[in-house]
C-alpha cells in the first residue's frame, strides 16, 4: 500500500520520486491516472541545485518519464529586481507621472515610463518562468528543498506530479498602477508560485505555499493603497482538468487558491476544473480557499485556520460551480461569525455537510444564509465524490493536518 500521509506502517517508505497516486486518490486519479516520471529511466533523472539548472533539466526534449530532484532552495531573482529594469525605467518617476493627483482616476496609465514598465515585466516573466512537460515528477529532496521567486507552469501537458517543496510566493518587481481598479485604483501584479492552465492528471502533494520572507504586512504604499506585489499561490485554470492537491500548507496569503479565473472561460472551462482538495492546512489565509467556477471540487478534510484580522471568505462559490466541502474543520478567532465561510459570488448550488468550527458540528450553509439573507445560497452540488481513499472524522482532522501536511513531511 502506498503511504501518502500519516497512516503508520512497518514498511520502508518508497522513494516519493517514483511514487504514482494511489488509486481512487481524488480527481487526477480518474481514468489513466497520475503517475508524473515515476518510470523515469536513469538517464532522465536530474538532480538540480540552482534555477536555470531546473529549467535546463525541464528543457531535455521527449516526452518520455523524467524525475527532477531540487536539492536545496533554488533563487529565480538572486539577481534582484534591478537586473530585470528595461533602459530608462525609473519608478520614482513612474510614480510621479501617474500620480492621481496628476493622472486622475478615469483613465488607465499610458506613456513611456509604462511601457518601460511593462518591458520590464516581460523581462521578469520570462525569468522566473519554469515551464513543466507531461510525463514528469518533480520533488525535493529532504526536509529543505524549494523555490523562491519563481513561478511552475503546468500548461497544456498531461501526466505531472510535485511534491515535498517550499514554494515561496514570487515577487512581482513591477507591479501596475490602475487607477480605475476600484474607487481609489489599486496596484495589480503578476505571478503565482504554480499554475496548472489547461493540464490533466496533475498531483499536487506536501507541499507548502507561503509568502516567506515578503508577507503583504512588509509591503510599501503609494498613492494609499498597498503596493501589491503578491497575486496567487497556486491556480487551476483554463481548461485545467483532474486535479489532485493533497497535503499542502497554504499560508500567510491574501487571494491564495483560484479554480478557475473567468466567468467568461465556460467555453474552455465547463465540464473541466474537476479538482480534489484533502488534507490541506489553510493558515491566516484571507481569501480563495478556493474560490471556484464551473468545476465540480471536491473538498474534504482540509482544517482552516482562519485569521484575526483581514478575512474575507474561505469557500467562494462561483458562476457554474459545483462544490462539496464535507468534513473539514474550521478555527475560528473570536469575533469571526461561521457565516462568513461561505461567500456567494454567483448563484450556485453547494453541499456542505459534517463540517467542524471550532470544534463542533455546525451547518456552513445554514449559518451562512442566516447571517447574510441578502446572499442566499442553494444547497446540493447535484454529485457525490466517489474518488476519495482515506476520509477522517471532522473532529481528528487539525491534529492530522497541522502535524503532516506541508514540505518535509512525506512518509
Amino acid at each position: 500500500m502506498t503511504v501518502t500521509g500519516p497512516a503508520a506502517t512497518a514498511q520502508a517508505a518508497p522513494d516519493p520520486a517514483r511514487q504514482a497516486l494511489p488509486a481512487g486518490d481524488g480527481w487526477a486519479s480518474e481514468g489513466t491516472g497520475t503517475s508524473g516520471g515515476a518510470k523515469a529511466a536513469p538517464s532522465r533523472v536530474f538532480t538540480v541545485t540552482t534555477w536555470e539548472q531546473l529549467r535546463t533539466a525541464l528543457a531535455v526534449p521527449g516526452t518520455e518519464p523524467r524525475i527532477v530532484k531540487i536539492k536545496g532552495t533554488l533563487n529565480a531573482t538572486a539577481a534582484g529586481c534591478s537586473a530585470f529594469e528595461a533602459e530608462g525605467y525609473d519608478f520614482e518617476r513612474y510614480l510621479a507621472d501617474y500620480d492621481p493627483a496628476v493622472w486622475g482616476y478615469d483613465t488607465p496609465v499610458s506613456g513611456p515610463q509604462e511601457d518601460l514598465r511593462a518591458a520590464s515585466a516581460t523581462a521578469q516573466a520570462k525569468a522566473i518562468k519554469a515551464y513543466v512537460p507531461a510525463n514528469t515528477t518533480i520533488v525535493g529532496v529532504g526536509r529543505n528543498a524549494g523555490i523562491t521567486g519563481g513561478s511552475l507552469q503546468i500548461q497544456g501537458v498531461d501526466n505531472v506530479v510535485v511534491r515535498n517543496l517550499t514554494l515561496e510566493s514570487p515577487l512581482d518587481c513591477f507591479p501596475q498602477w490602475d487607477p480605475t481598479d476600484g474607487a481609489t485604483g489599486a496596484w495589480n501584479s503578476e505571478y503565482d508560485s504554480m499554475v496548472v492552465y489547461g493540464s490533466t492528471h496533475v498531483w499536487v502533494d506536501h507541499n507548502t505555499f507561503t509568502d516567506g520572507a515578503h508577507p503583504d504586512s512588509s509591503l510599501p504604499s503609494y498613492y494609499g493603497e498597498v503596493y501589491q506585489q503578491h497575486d496567487g499561490e497556486l491556480d487551476i485554470v483554463r481548461g485545467a482538468d483532474l486535479v489532485t492537491v493533497s497535503w499542502n500548507v497554504f499560508a500567510d496569503h491574501d487571494k491564495t487558491l483560484m479554480i478557475g479565473n473567468s466567468d467568461s472561460a465556460g467555453a474552455t472551462d465547463r465540464d473541466k476544473l474537476r479538482v480534489t482538495l484533502h488534507h490541506n492546512l489553510f493558515e491566516n489565509v484571507i481569501e480563495r480557499a478556493p474560490r471556484v467556477r464551473f468545476g465540480k471540487v471536491d473538498a474534504y478534510n482540509n482544517h482552516f485556520v482562519v485569521p484575526a484580522s483581514g478575512y474575507a471568505y474561505s469557500l467562494g462559490i462561483g458562476l457554474e460551480s459545483r462544490l462539496v466541502a464535507e468534513k473539514n474543520a474550521f478555527t475560528l478567532p473570536a469575533g469571526v461569525g461561521a457565516g462568513k465561510i461561505l461567500k456567494k459570488w454567483k448563484d450556485a448550488p453547494v453541499t456542505t455537510a459534517d463540517n467542524h468550527v471550532n470544534g463542533r458540528s455546525v451547518d456552513l450553509l445554514a449559518v451562512h444564509n442566516a447571517e447574510f439573507p441578502a446572499e442566499i445560497l442553494r444547497g446540493d452540488a447535484g454529485w457525490t465524490p466517489q474518488l476519495r481513499t482515506r476520509v477522517d472524522t471532522p473532529r481528528a482532522v487539525p491534529a492530522l493536518v497541522d502535524h503532516w501536511a506541508g514540505a518535509g513531511r512525506l512518509r
